[in-house]
């Protein structure tokens, strides 16, 4: 277990370094937009996703009962990686008029499926509790 952690230490800190002599191989202009994204993205998660996600477990919570509460959290987190994921593709329909092998599949059906088999498993799951919780009484 031991040889295993100073493995993936020493994969790390290649790995860190080889990110580092990358994002210092950029030119100036390059160097500059990777920093605006990178703390934009720390702005926007610290100023609107984390309120956001704080806001939406606190109504949760008072709304739903205590035994649906891992079953709409885990989907919930579903759906939020989800669409981090998806938003690249689905922002890009432009791209589709200009070069139409850009996006090659239809994105948001596709997100949306996704986001629908996630929430009928969290259905599924919550009436696999009702009747748990029915046989035990």
């Amino acid at each position: 277990m031991i040889v295993i952690r100073i493995l993936l230490v020493l994969g790390g800190i290649w790995l860190g370094w080889y990110g580092i002599d990358l994002l210092l191989a950029q030119n100036s202009t390059d160097l500059l937009s990777t920093g605006r994204w990178f703390l934009g993205g720390i702005i926007v998660h610290d100023a609107v996703l984390a309120p956001l996600c704080a806001v939406v477990a606190v109504a949760a919570r008072r709304l739903l009962p205590p035994r649906f509460w891992p079953t709409v959290a885990w989907a919930a987190i579903c759906t939020l990686t989800l669409t981090l994921v998806a938003l690249p593709v689905l922002g890009r329909s432009g791209a589709v008029a200009m070069n139409p092998t850009v996006l090659d599949r239809a994105y948001p059906l596709g997100f949306l499926l996704a986001v629908a088999v996630v929430w009928l498993v969290a259905g599924l799951d919550l009436v696999r509790r009702a009747r748990r919780k029915s046989r035990a009484e």
